[in-house]
């Protein structure tokens, strides 16, 4: 029987909220382990929306400069219309935005985010982290959790943090088997080209963020690695999904993909054609549930709070849990369950109200109703491109 190995704070899930967590603990001088199932530290997808509450708190955990060296800087957020092709709205990210918030809007690739917190982390020399551990059991006795792996490894640890995304777990202990992700029935394919090859038959904007919003789709398409790469992804509500038949290929398909948008502009419709069909990412999220902690054990970005991704804010509100849970741990020293409470009190009103902004937006940009796009599209035109009213309560210091 293989030894169990004691920890003092255990962080399941190592990827981008789990690592910014365990950055921001070893910053306070906390030892940090973090268990990663897969094979490396690696992110899944391409281009990350970092907003100006996520850059508040990287610039805390002090790899700001690390981001900011592989980011692009978009001039502008513009919402087009993806039947007609005119714009509907933009959002300027000048000088102004930057006085509003304090910082710029950033897009990067996922994996050169990780890569960074990688890096900073291992350079506290009080992170360890270990892949090829897939949790298998958890068990809760009050001043300590026990967690054993499918490699036959266990660690007796007294504090667990559940980073293990919207499949989580350690959510599964603390809201029980009932509890479980919720399907949206949209679909995404997303997937980034070199931006000369996508230039030759589609009219990009390096300097823009594009959305393309229509009746069940849109399409998000921005420039990343300093304009060398076009990040795109495409959703759709797909109509073959049935309750029981999530593990199938009959949905979601590529060729459900161009059905989907065959009555898009000409535009909307070559720029999918680059779209990767290898994979389809099935768009999930969880109801709110209002109790994160159970003891020494709580939950942290989407294992506490998934959330579909129309307003971009699944990672940001992750690190926003970071900088949370980091602020307790200082304010509270070794008292770990009053320490968590407290994370939890700050945190759920908040991530929750984020949950329900999120489904409401994708209500919005995906209507089907002619008088509710009409409506829709006449509030956007009329909008100011240097109104931030709508983005206050996202972007704006909490504290």
């Amino acid at each position: 029987m293989s030894k169990t190995n004691k920890t003092t704070i255990l962080i399941i899930g190592g990827g981008i909220g789990g690592l910014s967590t365990a950055l921001g603990l070893a910053r306070l001088g906390k030892e940090v382990h973090v268990l990663e199932q897969a094979p490396e530290f690696k992110e899944v997808g391409a281009g990350i929306q970092l907003a100006p509450n996520a850059l508040r708190v990287l610039d805390k955990l002090g790899v700001l400069e690390s981001v900011y060296d592989f980011s692009v800087f978009p001039r502008r957020n513009v919402a087009m219309c993806a039947i007609t092709g005119r714009e509907l709205s933009a959002i300027e990210y000048g000088d102004k935005f930057v006085k509003k918030f304090g910082y710029q809007y950033a897009l990067m690739h996922r994996a050169d985010l990780l890569s960074a917190l990688v890096e900073a982390c291992k350079d506290t020399g009080l992170v360890t982290m270990l892949t090829n551990h897939k949790v298998e059991s958890i068990e809760n006795d009050g001043d300590r959790v026990f967690v054993t792996c499918t490699n036959g490894l266990s660690y007796e640890s007294e504090v667990v943090i559940g980073a293990d995304g919207v499949k989580s777990k350690t959510r599964e202990i603390i809201a029980g088997s009932e509890d479980e992700p919720v399907f949206s029935d949209y679909v995404a394919y997303r997937g980034t080209v070199p931006i000369e090859e996508i230039a030759r038959d589609v009219d990009i904007k390096e300097d823009e963020k594009l959305t393309w919003i229509g009746p069940n789709i849109h399409l998000v398409q921005y420039a990343l690695r300093r304009k060398e790469i076009f990040n795109q992804v495409a959703v759709f509500k797909t109509s073959k999904y049935q309750k029981g038949n999530e593990n199938n290929d009959k949905w979601g398909t590529p060729e459900e993909l161009d059905e989907r948008f065959s009555t898009s502009c000409e535009t909307v419709r070559r720029a999918v054609t680059f779209m990767h069909r290898q994979r389809r990412w099935p768009m999930f999220d969880r109801n709110p549930i209002y109790n994160w902690t159970q003891g020494r054990m709580t939950l942290l970005g989407d294992a506490a709070h998934a959330m579909v991704q129309y307003l971009a804010q699944g990672a940001c509100q992750s690190f926003e849990d970071a900088d949370s849970i980091v602020e307790k741990f200082q304010m509270f020293g070794d008292n770990y369950e009053k320490a968590l409470q407290a994370y939890q009190e700050e945190r759920i009103p908040r991530a929750t109200k984020v949950q329900g902004m999120a489904r409401k937006m994708g209500d919005i940009i995906h209507a089907e109703d002619p008088t509710t796009i009409l409506m829709r599209d006449y509030i956007m035109e009329n909008r100011k491109p240097d109104d931030y009213s709508l983005m206050e309560y996202l972007y704006s210091p909490q504290k």
